[in-house]
């Protein structure tokens, strides 16, 4: 508990969703992703990270995500629409495998197409050296919010062998955006047994009652929410909060069920 192996996970910064098609200016929220990029460039200035990684969306131009695309699939029965009637943030039920499994998808604009200007990381943002890109999303029928799975969680990136190679116990969540990318890779981090911070002002949401539904959702998981000002006490073991040993005995009590 008191001698972390950390990582910071910084998730999709990328140019559509700050200043392209997608930009969460646009959203409810209004917030600015460009915001993100000063917290996150002195985080990897001042901590010593022992892991740093990038998540991307990589989308293939099919994707079942743009709204452009939705007529290229079949609608299943139960949706209460029709390919001509949905609007951009409209969830709809698509049989994508023609055989009545329905697959619920929210539609956004075009964004983050592979090798594109709005793919890229914004260009202000640091890179740290020996840093770990995780691509998601690159499966045309299948969106995936999570650097760790996708959406209908059948499969899995890298990131968490990667993780295990640098035995880390501790995960710092920040990025774009708080209430969708960086919202399901902090679940998922808790899941795999990380103890996971989301660092609240390296991050920028869509909608403020989904962004306040993440923090509750961390802190009732036993993670944590933070700020960047706290990160380094945090990373370095000069402060450790009970809720991380507790959530280290929770994993232990896991793994001594299995034995």
């Amino acid at each position: 508990v008191v001698r972390p192996t950390t990582a910071l996970l910084v998730v999709d910064v990328q140019n559509d969703f700050i200043t392209g098609s997608l930009s969460i200016s646009n959203c409810p929220a209004g917030q600015n992703g460009e915001e993100v990029i000063s917290p996150i460039n002195r985080l990897l200035d001042e901590v010593r990270f022992d892991m740093v990684v990038y998540s991307l969306d990589w989308h293939p131009e099919d994707h079942v995500s743009f709204i452009d695309n939705v007529s290229k699939r079949p609608l299943h029965e139960t949706c209460k629409t029709t390919s001509d009637e949905v609007q951009v943030y409209d969830t709809v039920i698509f049989d994508v495998k023609n055989d009545g499994t329905p697959m619920e998808q929210k539609l956004w604009p075009r964004h983050c197409v592979q090798n594109s200007w709005g793919a890229e990381l914004h260009q202000d943002l640091k890179m740290s050296e020996d840093a770990v890109l995780i691509y998601k999303g690159t499966s045309p029928d299948t969106d995936s919010y999570s650097a760790f799975w996708d959406n209908n969680k059948a499969t899995h990136t890298n990131l968490n062998e990667e993780l295990q190679k640098k035995n880390v116990t501790d995960v710092f969540v920040c990025g774009i955006a708080t209430d969708v990318c960086v919202a399901s890779t902090t679940a998922h981090a808790m899941e795999e047994g990380y103890r996971t911070m989301l660092i609240e002002d390296a991050s920028r949401g869509v909608c403020d009652e989904d962004i306040k539904a993440t923090m509750d959702r961390t802190t009732a998981g036993n993670g944590l929410v933070i700020q960047s000002s706290q990160v380094k006490s945090l990373a370095s073991g000069r402060d450790r909060p009970p809720v991380l040993a507790y959530r280290l005995a929770l994993e232990l009590a896991k793994k001594m069920k299995k034995k």
